[in-house]
């Protein structure tokens, strides 16, 4: 894998106002992670980004000098995480990670295909299902990136995790069963057409206007004749009939 020489201030103050001003000196604030222990530090942005614009620069092993504190030294080190301005793409803020060059670490390694697989040749689509996949090895044998070779798949055909060789000591950490990349069958027209046309056009009518009533409904409700649009008065109760007074 591809090394690199960094250098990297250590400082004492952290917060938004003290980034914000390592900012505007063209530094970049970063924190040095090792055991659980962090170190805040600051780097030169214009290097730090030249080695992620690198091919395979984010997986690049650093050898990091420290100085301007007890701390100071020189320490190697894996870009472990990294914040981009989503308006400017400038970078923002940096997380290494300090390793050992004898002692294993996980990283994500970035799949790149090679070949030109026969399945798309014969009309299929090829789908690439997991751009990295997570290893386990010494900081030294880093691969740059996986490389998977696609020439012989065909339309239907996998490749898994299972079927992927690296080098001795580099250990996939990914399910053996999960898919990387496979060749899918394409489209037809016809059956794109069939697929378009499977659910009928609900046939058109007339929209239902809603408290419309319908046919019968309106004439038991209409008003009787001579009511001119007025809801007709309830008849009014019979007031009951007085009892006649008892003849003395």
């Amino acid at each position: 894998m591809e090394k690199v020489a960094l250098k990297a201030q250590i400082r004492d103050k952290a917060g938004k106002g003290v980034a914000r001003g390592l900012r505007r000196e063209k530094q970049v604030p970063a924190v040095l992670y090792r055991h659980g222990k962090s170190m805040p530090i600051s780097m030169v942005n214009k290097d730090v980004t030249k080695v992620l614009n690198a091919e395979g620069g984010e997986h690049a092993l650093i050898n990091l000098t420290l100085e301007g504190g007890s701390g100071a030294g020189v320490k190697m080190a894996l870009i472990k995480d990294f914040q981009l301005d989503p308006i400017s793409g400038a970078l923002l803020h940096v997380d290494l990670m300090e390793v050992a060059m004898n002692e294993k670490v996980k990283v994500p390694v970035a799949v790149h295909l090679t070949g030109s697989a026969a399945g798309v040749k014969e009309g299929g689509i090829q789908q690439l299902a997991l751009r990295t996949l997570e290893v386990e090895c010494l900081p030294a044998q880093i691969p740059d990136s996986i490389e998977v070779n696609v020439t012989e798949l065909k339309v239907h055909d996998s490749i898994h995790v299972r079927d992927i060789k690296l080098a001795e000591g580099v250990r996939i950490l990914n399910d053996a069963d999960a898919t990387v990349v496979t060749i899918q069958a394409p489209i037809s027209a016809e059956k794109l057409e069939s697929m378009l046309t499977a659910a009928p056009a609900a046939e058109a009518g007339e929209p239902e206007v809603v408290g419309k009533k319908k046919e019968g409904e309106a004439e038991a409700a209409a008003p009787a004749a001579g009511a001119k649009g007025k809801e007709a008065a309830p008849a009014k109760e019979a007031a009951p009939k007085k009892e006649a007074a008892p003849k003395k």
